[in-house]
């Protein structure tokens, strides 16, 4: 076993009851199963008989439990609305003993929810046939805004870091990232971002973890293949965000590392390039990197792990975790 393995491991081991605070937009993910019966006579299409449906964690959610599955112990702040949606994601992280005193209620919005549909022969495997997103916005006003920044101030006290999980729908509002930001590098807190569209408007973080198609969107160019054509826009984007460093995701093609004043870090995919399925890759990769940060390591060892965990959980349907064993098996296996 070689130094920079045993160094991994060591960090993967340090993983359990770390507090990482996870401010973001937590969404309710529904799936509703359903059994091919035939096809209308009202319009060309499936008629479904209803089956079962499950509730589970989306948005900065999948974040949490990626964390929750890790052993570290995640605090959430964020905003839902005062529905059925918002206190079934009360329910959901009650059952998992995960406070939600930071999770603020807003009268004036929606929790969002993204309904699948998924469906199939009796005895065949359900296929997602359709997506259903009921999409709201929270509101930004002061008042609001007052209280994200008191609860940020209060999980601060337990944080090993601070996880941002930013899917535009405005739990993380700019006037309450700019109140915590210096709170929070004061105490050397580490911060992560993952944000869908607004990564130009949270500056001056520890990481950031846009994948490719963010990256061209926030440089406002088209990336192409050539290595030194995305080693500028790395270094671009770096500056852009004042960041200490960034990862950018790029699929079945890896990740590429970059910090301040070094060379850009490639790491090609781990596994296999024929992914079974991306959903919430991103979620996991953040989540692994802020636990390893939170966990003492340097960024090109939690970018290396963070590659790791994303290989692993692209081989597995639909959104989902990993354990800490996954975690030390790929480890191993990968050197």
């Amino acid at each position: 076993m070689d130094t920079e393995q045993e160094s991994l491991l060591e960090i993967i081991r340090q993983f359990p009851q770390k507090k990482i605070v996870v401010w973001g937009d937590f969404i309710l993910d529904e799936y509703l199963y359903g059994t091919t019966q035939r096809i209308s006579r009202e319009a060309p299409v499936l008629i479904l008989s209803r089956g079962h449906t499950e509730l589970f964690l989306g948005g900065a959610g999948n974040s949490l439990l990626n964390l929750y599955a890790l052993g570290a112990e995640p605090i959430p702040v964020g905003v839902v609305g005062q529905d059925d949606a918002g206190d079934r994601i009360r329910g959901i992280l009650k059952k998992k003993g995960i406070p939600s005193s930071y999770v603020l209620t807003e009268r004036k919005c929606k929790t969002p929810i993204k309904t699948r549909i998924l469906a199939g022969e009796e005895t065949a495997k359900k296929q997602q046939i359709l997506r259903i997103d009921q999409d709201s916005r929270v509101p930004e006003n002061e008042d609001l805004a007052q209280k994200l920044i008191y609860a940020l101030n209060l999980a601060k006290g337990q944080a090993s870091a601070l996880l941002i999980s930013d899917y535009n729908y405005f739990s993380v509002q700019e006037y309450a990232f700019s109140r915590i930001l210096p709170v929070y590098k004061k105490e050397k807190i580490p911060i992560a971002l993952d944000s869908r569209f607004r990564i130009l408007e949270f500056k001056d973080i520890t990481v950031a973890t846009p994948n490719e198609p963010e990256a061209e969107e926030a440089l406002r160019i088209k990336l192409e293949e050539r290595p030194e054509t995305i080693a500028n826009a790395g270094r671009k984007l770096l500056r852009k965000i004042a960041a200490e460093a960034l990862l950018i995701t790029r699929g079945s093609k890896g990740m590429v590392l970059f910090e301040k004043g070094k060379k850009p870090f490639e790491i090609p995919i781990h596994g296999t390039t024929d992914i079974v399925d991306m959903t919430g890759a991103g979620d996991t990769v953040i989540s692994v990197l802020t636990l390893a940060l939170a966990s003492g390591a340097s960024f090109k060892e939690a970018a290396q792990l963070a590659n790791y965990a994303g290989g692993i959980v692209v081989m597995k349907k639909g959104t989902a975790t990993l354990t800490p064993k996954e975690l030390e098996e790929a480890v191993v296996r990968g050197h």
